[in-house]
This record gives C-alpha cells, structure tokens and sequence, in this order.
C-alpha cells in the first residue's frame, strides 16, 4: 500500500509529470539538460528527480562528476501503464537543450 501510495503521490504534479515525459522522450539527460529546456532553477529540479526515483520511475547513472537519468529498467508493468497513459496527456515538452559543459 505503502509502496503504491507513494507512486500515485509523486505523479500528483504536473512539473513532474512533464519532466517524466521528458526522460521517457530523451533520456539519458542530467539535470542540467532538465534546467536548460524547461527553464527551471536546479534544487527545484533535484527535488522533483528525487521524488520520481524515490516513486520507482528513474534510475541514475553516474558518468565521472555527471548523474544521467533514465527510465527505470525493467520497469513494472504499473509504472508502464502509467507511462503509457502520460504519453496521452496534452502537455507541452520541451526540446531536449544539451547546454552542459561536461569537460
């Protein structure tokens, strides 16, 4: 219950269901890539990320000093429903902006 409480409750914001699309669309991007596309400060950002990982949507993998995102994989078929669905929704995504200088 726990569990399914907490999917349900990171999925109640539409800043986080645009960057879930987002990640669905173009991952792997880190969270600058986020920062630059939707125009969004980065603690903002980070805390939004959290709670999708925290959710069972994202993974991060950790490339020298950067952190990509992707979608979790394998994914359960709940979370899959739930992406699917997303994907149906009117909602405006920004284009993937690579601005990170990763040096």
């Amino acid at each position: 219950m726990e569990t399914f409480l907490q999917t349900i409750g990171a999925l109640n914001d539409e800043t986080r269901l645009r960057i879930l699309r987002f990640i669905d669309l173009y991952g792997p991007v880190c969270v600058c890539d986020i920062e630059s596309s939707f125009g969004m400060i980065q603690s903002r950002i980070s805390r939004h990320l959290k709670i999708l990982k925290e959710a069972g949507f994202l993974k991060v993998e950790r490339q020298g000093r950067w952190a990509y995102y992707t979608i979790r994989s394998p994914l359960d078929r709940f979370r899959q429903d739930i992406l699917k669905e997303i994907s149906y929704l009117e909602m405006e995504i920004p284009l993937h902006q690579n601005s990170c200088n990763r040096d």
